[in-house]
């Protein structure tokens, strides 16, 4: 049997070492999930701790301690030997308080109900933060891209955008690209529901962001997430006594929010000297050359073998000592053994939770700073606002101006977290989502609730 004792960030360390969220009625009321590290109900509790401190009225944390809609759907299509496969895909819309669902959509083999909901459900509190007109939805399709021919990831795309094209819109819920799916794939998604022009409205193409930009997508969306992430360790690292052009830093992850992110530190003058992906682990203390990085990793497939670096092992990856830490994978990656492990002074949450509360505890009292996802990783949501603008609007932006834009956004968003902190003496986390619950409980406040 164990006990327990509150710390002042308002976790929970147990006397078995693990520490957890202290447990909200709210959880209990609304049936969240009581398994530890379920990713959806720890960040739900995150957003219920930071709901407690600043006084959030009850209803409001019973409204976004669950979705409003949750669509799953199975389609099948033929594969290229004629046989015919059973897909299931998902779309979970959170909050439409502020505008339009929006979110992006996951191909992953290990897509699954309590994943996508905790995405649509960042994807509120992310919207909220950076200040656009969204709130926050997610989906996805439970397959693995890499095990498909071009022709069928075109039929499955294709057959799960007609399965979900009347519960998305260019006015009502709006997709976007996430981990396994790409530019391509958002083209297909356009073009299917252009087809359905019933529903399609003035520019059906509005449906989705992150198209390719000869067919209505944004300069700048595809590196947007990894620009945000940079733009706001510009922002915050003075802060901390850290100037970017004297960073040393390391990357989990190498795909796009990843590489993207290192070659734009890298612009600033910092020094990538560690990275790791789904394939291995290198390092080389005398630096690493991010762009050469992506260059090989586009053509091999991921960071391993890569002949400039040294091969290391995930302890030597995570102990290896650097000013920043992106982890810019998936979630839950940095569980109380990588967090000990790890030797820097922040933590830049380049992908979507990567960090368990646990682990975030173990950095907190280790003196590291963590700078959250929903604040970091925003540019990507941000940049797709700009791309919709222009869609509604038949505009093309160039790229100064959305370079420009969404620094804007990034900055505005990272002093309101700052404003917060000191406001509640919080830890980062929790000061994200209070300046991002501050902008819905005032939405909430003059719309009310129906009836």
């Amino acid at each position: 049997m164990s006990t327990a004792t509150k710390s002042k960030n308002g976790k929970v360390a147990s006397s078995n070492g693990k520490a957890t969220m202290k447990q909200d009625p709210i959880v209990a009321e609304t049936g969240l999930p009581t398994e530890a590290n379920n990713l959806y109900t720890e960040t739900v509790s995150t957003m219920l701790h930071a709901a407690e401190l600043m006084n959030l009225p009850r209803y409001l944390r019973l409204i976004l301690a669950q979705p409003k809609n949750e669509i799953m759907v199975h389609f099948p299509v033929q594969m290229d030997n004629g046989q015919f496969k059973l897909f299931k895909g998902y779309r979970v819309q959170h909050n439409n308080a502020l505008g339009p669902y929006k979110g992006g959509l996951r191909f992953h083999h290990d897509v699954h109900l309590d994943d996508v909901k905790s995405l649509a459900f960042l994807m509120t509190m992310k919207c909220s933060l950076v200040g656009v007109p969204y709130g926050g939805g997610k989906g996805g399709i439970k397959v693995n891209p890499r095990e498909h021919s071009a022709s069928e990831m075109e039929r499955i795309v294709r057959r799960f955008t007609a399965a979900i094209a009347h519960n998305i819109g260019p006015d009502y819920d709006i997709p976007a690209p996430d981990v396994g799916s790409n530019s391509q794939h958002m083209a297909w998604i356009a073009d299917t529901f252009s087809f359905l022009s019933e529903i399609g409205g003035d520019n059906p193409a509005a449906v989705i962001t992150g198209k390719p930009v000869s067919y209505g997508g944004s300069l700048g969306r595809e590196k947007a997430t990894g620009q945000g992430v940079v733009d706001t360790l510009v922002e915050m690292l003075p802060e901390l006594k850290l100037k970017p052009e004297k960073c040393t830093f390391s990357v989990l992850g190498f795909g796009n929010v990843g590489s993207w992110s290192a070659k734009i530190f890298q612009e600033k003058g910092a020094k990538l000297t560690a990275a790791a992906d789904h394939t291995g682990f290198i390092i080389n203390e005398k630096g690493i050359d991010a762009d050469d990085l992506a260059k090989y990793v586009s053509s091999k497939g991921g960071v391993a073998g890569y002949p400039k670096a040294s091969k290391c092992s995930k302890d030597d990856f995570y102990k290896a000592k650097v000013d920043v830490f992106i982890p810019a994978a998936l979630e839950q990656m940095i569980k109380e053994p990588e967090a000990h492990m790890l030797n820097c002074k922040v933590v830049a949450e380049g992908a979507n939770a990567p960090t368990t509360p646990a682990g975030e505890k173990v950095m907190l009292d280790r003196g590291i700073e963590v700078l959250p996802a929903i604040l970091c990783n925003a540019g990507g949501v941000t940049v797709s606002y700009f791309e919709w603008v222009q869609n509604k609007t038949f505009q093309a932006w160039d790229l100064e101006k959305v370079d420009a834009e969404l620094n804007k956004h990034m900055v505005k968003a990272a002093h309101k977290t700052r404003a917060a902190r000191g406001q509640y003496k919080c830890d980062l986390r929790t000061a994200a989502y209070v300046a991002a619950l501050q902008r819905l409980a005032e939405a909430y406040e003059v719309r009310g609730i129906f009836p």
